[in-house]
């Protein structure tokens, strides 16, 4: 999603050589003039605890913390205190308290307390990272937790480098998020890859049809390796990531991984409120702020073989006409939830539904929700090449006169814009639209074509037909 973090600062390199459930020694290194070491810590097989942790084939076990003491294993986690605002307009303070993280029942608790101070409403919340203790480069992160609902509580599990300054701040130093979920909307967890300059990422979902990320506890997971980082949900596959960049200011791309070659460790924390998920309201519960972790654990291939090189972006072909939008007239009655074609989504309180038919798509509105594209009709893959022009042009009319959006988005690429959100009046009566735009930035394959319908005061129905984007001289 559209957001950002600021990366934890670290002045030199730490090699893990200890293991979960027992001591860790570290060794401080001077900083590195060529890339990470990528080879597996000396020690890999853990300390005897009660819990037992299953095996993987082709993996070994690297550490693993099963949060069966009596409070955080500091030989493996740091706390990670920080002030409100840190990042994302965020509202709580990360502090050290063990009112806000602390261990129950086998299960690591990061709790989010509202209180008061200096007369003003004051949250706190826990992160606790692993960084300078369990750090690793390539193997798979596999972690149960159950998150809290409410609004403005955005529970993560996620990582970043050992050592930022390596390849550059966030976003060039990348950053692999495992999950996060959203308080508000607790059906849908993310799991996102961030990187490059400018900012690009690569996201999936997940929604269930039965109970929610908060009413039971989940299993998420990431298989990161040299060419390819895979995300899973109780098991299942995702997404799948292997083309990614990092490059200086103005610079050429560095080699294929980075910046995905170097140490990492796993973090985790509870936000509250931020850019992302909005702010707390009366209806958030406080007494069940509460993200537990079950477990997590960190397994390593016995080699990887990190002679790789970046995949060649696949550009989509235009149709016979110079259109690159494929059933642009809706003589196909398509699946509109796949991500073939044509896909309606709903966001933020957005309630409506799509139906093709006649030769054109029909939009109804029941919620028009709280943002833009609460109601939203698009269409991903559109090779979007620096230099070139295009025309996007359709037909469009609704039951009565109203507002919607047009634009073309990169949501590879910050979400930045080719064709800038264009707002345009249509009325009762069937009226063709064209807007003509260069494209100036990165080549993208993956740009997308948006009607948002969301947040304009009205829930008229809305018609489109004859939808064309085109390359122009």
């Amino acid at each position: 999603m559209r957001k950002k973090r600021i990366c934890a600062a670290a002045a030199c390199l730490v090699m893990l050589t200890g293991c979960a459930g027992g001591t860790s020694s570290v060794q401080t290194t001077a900083p590195q003039t060529s890339a990470p070491e990528t080879t597996a810590p000396e020690t890999t097989a853990p300390a005897a605890e009660e819990v037992t942790v299953p095996e993987l084939e082709g993996y070994s076990l690297l550490w693993h913390d099963e949060f069966s003491g009596e409070a955080l294993d500091e030989t493996l986690w740091n706390y990670e205190p920080h002030e409100p605002g840190w990042t994302n307009e965020e509202l709580q303070e990360y502090t050290t308290s063990t009112d806000n993280v602390f261990v129950r029942d086998g299960n690591l608790v990061i709790k989010a307390i509202k209180g008061e101070k200096d007369g003003k409403t004051h949250y706190t919340s826990g992160k606790v990272t692993g960084q300078g203790k369990t750090q690793f480069t390539y193997g798979k992160v596999v972690a149960r937790a159950k998150v809290p609902e409410g609004k403005g509580l955005w529970p993560a599990v996620w990582m970043m480098p050992q050592v930022e300054k390596f390849y550059g701040q966030w976003p060039k130093c990348g950053e692999i998020d495992i999950m996060e979920v959203l308080g508000s909307e607790t059906k849908k967890a993310y799991g996102t890859l961030h990187y490059g300059e400018p900012h690009a990422d690569q996201q999936g979902t997940v929604e269930l049809t039965d109970g929610t990320f908060a009413s039971d506890f989940h299993e998420y997971s990431v298989e990161w390796e040299p060419s390819e980082i895979r995300w899973y949900i109780d098991g299942n596959l995702y997404l799948t990531a292997n083309d990614w960049f990092s490059a200086p200011a103005g610079g050429d791309e560095r080699m294929y991984p980075a910046p995905f070659n170097q140490p990492f460790f796993v973090q985790m924390n509870l936000a509250v409120g931020g850019t992302w998920p909005g702010n707390p309201d009366e209806t958030t519960d406080f007494d069940k702020a509460e993200f537990l972790i079950d477990y997590v654990r960190v397994y390593r291939k016995p080699a990887y073989d990190t002679n790789v090189t970046k995949p060649e972006k696949k550009y989509r072909e235009a149709l016979e006409d110079g259109n690159f939008i494929y059933n642009g007239d809706f003589s196909e009655k398509e699946d509109l939830t796949d991500d073939v074609n044509w896909k309606f989504l709903l966001f933020e309180g957005g309630d409506g539904a799509a139906e093709i038919r006649d030769n054109m798509i029909v939009i109804t509105t029941k919620s028009e929700g709280n943002v833009d594209y609460s109601v939203q009709l698009v269409q991903p893959e559109m090779p979007m090449v620096k230099g070139k022009k295009y025309r996007a042009s359709f037909d469009a009319w609704a039951d009565e006169p109203r507002d919607i959006i047009v634009c073309v988005s990169a949501p590879n690429a910050g979400w930045i814009r080719y064709l800038q959100d264009t707002t345009l009046k249509i009325t009762d009566k069937k009226a063709t639209y064209s807007y003509d735009f260069e494209m100036n930035d990165k080549n993208d394959p993956n740009g997308r074509l948006e009607f948002n319908l969301g947040h304009k005061g009205s829930t008229a129905t809305v018609y489109i037909t004859n939808v064309r984007v085109e390359e122009i001289e």
